[in-house]
């Protein structure tokens, strides 16, 4: 669950460092400088390429593109986080299916998570978001917190469905009797098919949004060649062209954008 606390008609975000107060948010992705710089350059060049192609006046260009490159910093953070919860979602599908080798050859559950560690250190490296939680994980249950409570931990911070039907189900198995093994080999198997959907999904969509690319450049295009013709009507700075110029630029952000909403498909 997402904690909020109210503020009159505010309300900040207090982030969930886990049982132990060492774990990650994945809720929230904490830039750094460089991702700073790369959301902002890459505003910036999008403002001032399309105004300086349209209006060919350096000053409005330069201004459009800090404009464009404060905003494009938060929509760079949102595609950080969201990369970061896919990611998370891929490595977490391979936990499972170490976790089902463990469990088949007989280890209980503290030995399966830490022959896991071993099989994902090896394939992500130490730093790996994957590799971190179930180090916490591992650690959790040494200092005997009851796995389900990790589990649940897990899935409330990393915000995924897919990890919280997992630690609900896995919770359920355990109080009830069940076969892990195969509790954990049905949830990899879910996971791994809805992965592989939405790769086919992206897959089918993959041209159309080639198309909806090209035809937003193309406007670009028309008046980069209007320009080498010559000072038609078209490129000259009138009021009558200026307001036509922005319409059109407000026109064809508007389609962009419809346009990404629709073959923006999530499972």
């Amino acid at each position: 669950m997402l904690k909020k606390i109210f503020k009159g008609k505010t309300e900040s975000y207090v982030e969930n460092h886990g049982l132990m107060g060492n774990a990650d948010d994945y809720h929230i992705y904490h830039m750094r400088l460089v991702d700073y710089l790369v959301g902002f350059a890459l505003g910036f060049a999008l403002g001032f390429v399309v105004m300086m192609v349209f209006f060919r006046i350096f000053t409005i260009s330069a201004i459009a593109g800090i404009v464009c490159g404060i905003p494009a910093i938060r929509f760079y953070q949102k595609y950080r986080r969201e990369k970061r919860q896919r990611d998370l979602l891929i490595e977490f599908r391979d936990l499972l299916e170490a976790l089902t080798t463990s469990y088949s050859s007989g280890k209980n559950t503290m030995e399966a998570f830490a022959e896991s560690y071993q099989d994902l250190l090896s394939l992500y490296g130490e730093k790996s978001d994957i590799v971190n939680e179930t180090r916490i994980i591992i650690a959790g249950m040494t200092n005997n917190i009851i796995i389900e409570d990790l589990l649940k931990d897990f899935a409330d911070r990393c915000g995924l469905d897919d990890v919280a039907s997992f630690a609900a189900t896995f919770e359920s198995g355990l109080r009830q009797g069940g076969d892990i093994k195969q509790v954990v080999w049905d949830s990899r198997k879910i996971i791994n098919d809805k992965i592989e959907i939405e790769m086919e999904i992206k897959t089918m969509l993959t041209e159309k949004e080639n198309e909806l690319n090209i035809m937003m450049v193309m406007p670009i295009i028309i008046m980069i060649a209007l320009s080498g013709i010559g000072s038609m009507s078209a490129v000259a700075n009138t009021t009558f062209t200026v307001i036509v110029k922005i319409v059109a630029i407000g026109l064809f952000l508007a389609a962009y954008m419809m346009g990404r909403k629709i073959v923006n498909i999530r499972m």
